[in-house]
């Protein structure tokens, strides 16, 4: 029987939240380490794959130990790249959206840092960052980490291999003593291993969870390479060779998922689409036609396509890759159910390769280009 957050010790405030989420159950690594960091204060150590739901496993714990009457810092979660971190921050708003008022800023190299300091004037509660705009930052003195009791490492690993491992020591050595730190990788490097050595304590809890139970090997993983203004094209043909096959085509967007449906009807593309603004009974009558085979092709957003179980679904395609690598497992593991083959096929620029190269290395999974 799966357990509930409630059971896991998560104030309803943020149940809420989650509801609206659609996110109704924990994953393995939710369900060992929030009922532990809801109570403890004891450090750390999670090793986990990108798509294990680390973010509500960190994200949950740490809104509970925020005091929202204090406007002072008071945790401080490190990631290795601005697409994660402003992914963070936006689920860890979500999160919150029925509780108290906790405010959460992101801060990151490739936008005016002037902007972000203008920001951190106001009251911030949780500061998500990359490791190098951090450290400019508070050699600036323009973020104060005094008061801060919890330091979130994610995806260690990586931050370590992008170089930023003397600006982790300078963050951590300027909060040594006073706060508890949470350090979440995929592996457990030598580079990793000396974080944990010099600054978790030694009687750090530690969970691994096996990856096995994320990543469903029956799904084959693709892509195609193609400019911007091709993709609809490129899409489209892929869709008419497929024409006997139902699927999932997903955008970042309520409304480049609407544009794409009003695009691929005008050409007489069984389709239709669910997204957020729908009403329930609108989203259950698109539902209805689709599980009874009048749509070929469902448009989604992320959230809204939580929870879709549909059998025989023969792809999954993004349309647009997400920024969040926890969404590309979701939206992969529509497909492939029961035992059943699937296609995860992503439509990239040359520009969004780079990303989607560091979410194959991520998830340990192989990605083949087709033409």
């Amino acid at each position: 029987m799966e357990k509930t957050f409630s059971e896991l010790g998560v104030d309803k405030q943020f149940i809420k939240g989650l509801n609206e989420l659609g996110i109704k159950h924990p994953t393995d690594i939710q369900e060992q380490a929030i009922p532990f960091l809801l109570e403890e204060g004891t450090d750390f150590i999670g090793q986990a794959q990108t798509g294990t739901g680390k973010t509500v496993a960190f994200g949950l714990p740490v809104l509970h130990k925020i005091d929202p009457d204090s406007p002072k810092v008071q945790a401080l979660i490190l990631c290795p790249t601005r697409e994660l971190g402003k992914q963070i921050a936006k689920q860890l708003f979500r999160f919150t959206k029925y509780s108290e008022k906790i405010f959460t800023e992101a801060v990151y190299g490739g936008e005016k840092i002037e902007l972000q300091i203008a920001r951190l004037s106001r009251p911030t509660h949780i500061v998500v960052a990359t490791p190098g705009r951090l450290v400019d930052l508070i050699r600036r003195k323009k973020v104060d980490v005094r008061q801060v009791k919890h330091v979130i490492l994610d995806e260690a690993d990586e931050m370590l291999k992008m170089g930023f491992k003397e600006d982790i020591n300078i963050i951590l050595d300027v909060i040594k003593t006073q706060s508890s730190k949470w350090l979440f990788s995929a592996t457990l490097s030598e580079d990793v291993n000396t974080i944990i050595d010099n600054y978790l304590s030694k009687e750090a809890k530690r969970i691994t969870i096996d990856m096995g139970n994320v990543v469903n090997k029956s799904i084959v993983h693709e892509y195609i390479v193609c400019e911007q203004k091709q993709k609809f094209t490129v899409l489209l043909d892929f869709l008419k060779n497929r024409e006997k096959e139902r699927g999932v085509v997903f955008c970042k967007t309520k409304a480049s998922a609407r544009q794409l449906t009003r695009q691929l009807r005008s050409q007489n593309c069984f389709v239709d689409v669910i997204h957020g603004d729908l009403l329930q009974k609108e989203r259950d009558k698109v539902m209805r036609a689709f599980k009874n085979k009048k749509i070929q092709t469902l448009i989604a957003t992320d959230v809204s396509a939580r929870g879709i179980d549909i059998e025989n679904l023969a792809y999954v395609a993004h349309y647009e890759l997400p920024d969040n690598i926890d969404y590309y497992t979701h939206r992969s593991g529509r497909t492939a159910r029961a035992g059943r083959k699937g296609v995860s096929l992503s439509f990239v620029t040359s520009d969004e390769l780079k990303h989607l190269k560091y979410i194959e290395r991520q998830l340990n999974i192989v990605v083949n280009e087709i033409s």
